[in-house]
């Protein structure tokens, strides 16, 4: 079974990425605190940002088609709201694939609880902006 999809909502959702990664990351917000926990310099030249922006595309597209195929796979499966089909799919998937995940490596790799959790924290926010947007506009036919 191949599970329905809308693929507008998945570009869409691409999109939704970019736009809460520069606001989570604005300095006024959390990107001056996200580069000394990090140790990144916010001073280097914009052009060495182009290959992390297209990788950043890349994978958000990725994650937002597994996002709506997960979603689909569980609205059939549950049944219910198509919508909280996508919410609950994506809080499950981040808790159990992205923020698991994280933590390990960052326990591993030492970085500090707080950067852990303000990158978590961006992913939560990234993956639920995704879900509302896979789950108000569901595939045809459901």
């Amino acid at each position: 079974m191949v599970p329905e999809i809308n693929y507008w909502a998945v570009l869409v959702a691409t999109v939704s990425t970019m736009i809460v990664g520069s606001l989570w990351y604005a300095p006024k917000v959390f990107g001056t605190r996200w580069a000394k926990l990090a140790g990144v310099d916010l001073d280097r030249p914009a052009s060495s940002a182009a290959m992390p922006i297209i990788t950043t595309v890349i994978v958000s597209f990725l994650t937002a088609w597994v996002l709506a195929g997960a979603a689909s796979i569980a609205w059939h499966f549950y049944e219910g709201a198509y919508f909280w089909a996508s919410v609950v799919t994506a809080v499950t998937l981040w808790a159990g694939f992205i923020a698991a995940r994280f933590i390990t490596h960052d326990a591993f790799e030492g970085r500090s609880t707080r950067l852990t959790t303000l990158n978590i924290g961006h992913e939560l926010v990234t993956v639920l902006v995704m879900a509302v947007i896979i789950g108000v506009w569901p595939p045809a036919g459901i």
